[in-house]
């Protein structure tokens, strides 16, 4: 069964195909904290210990039915990752590399509410935390776990990269791999006033 995405206006709406195999995860990181404050929703979107949710699947598993138009990028600098979101209500939809060869997408849990159906139910539970180390306190590891949730990622990525699944995605043209959009790549200064906000969050 699909899942429903939509941005938090509902300008932007698409669904996630096999749900069941995606991997849910929370982002400790200060790059995820200080994207939270660059859409200024950080109480939205970080948890009482600065994480994010994050639901990790195939770019081929995402579909835009509504509102495409409004799907933008940013950058925290000219090499970290693409950070997509809705320009109609900055509201966060996805995390990508830069490389359109690496056929992920981590999903933002605000992109993923259904009044049907939880994230649990969809998803299933947290089964790795990552970046712990820039927590707020002392997040609880999930090393094992972690592990294993990892693995078994890397081992889809491969297979799309040997069957050319990863030219399938919604996120990049798939004839020269370039992102859909421009991404906005923020200056030293801007990224330097991001991070100051997560340290006094």
């Amino acid at each position: 069964m699909n899942h429903p995405l939509q941005c938090q206006c509902g300008t932007l709406k698409g669904y996630v195909s096999h749900p069941e195999t995606a991997c849910r995860g929370i982002c400790y990181c200060k790059d995820c904290q200080a994207y939270a404050h660059f859409l200024g929703k950080p109480g939205e979107i970080l948890d009482e210990m600065g994480g994010s949710d994050v639901i990790a699947t195939l770019p081929q598993n995402v579909t835009f039915t509504q509102g495409v138009e409004s799907l933008t990028c940013m950058s925290l600098s000219g090499r970290g990752m693409l950070r997509w979101y809705a320009s109609c209500c900055n509201t966060p939809i996805g995390n990508t590399a830069r490389d359109f060869k690496v056929s992920h997408v981590g999903l933002l849990h605000n992109c993923l509410q259904a009044p049907s159906i939880s994230l649990d139910s969809a998803f299933g539970p947290v089964r790795m935390k990552v970046g712990m180390k820039s927590g707020k306190g002392s997040p609880k590891g999930m090393a094992v776990s972690t592990t294993v949730a990892i693995l078994g990622f890397m081992t889809r990525l491969i297979r799309t990269r040997l069957n050319g699944g990863y030219k399938l995605t919604p996120f990049f043209n798939p004839d020269d791999g370039r992102p859909r959009v421009q991404p906005k790549v923020l200056t030293p200064d801007e990224r330097a006033r991001l991070m100051e906000a997560v340290e006094v969050f």
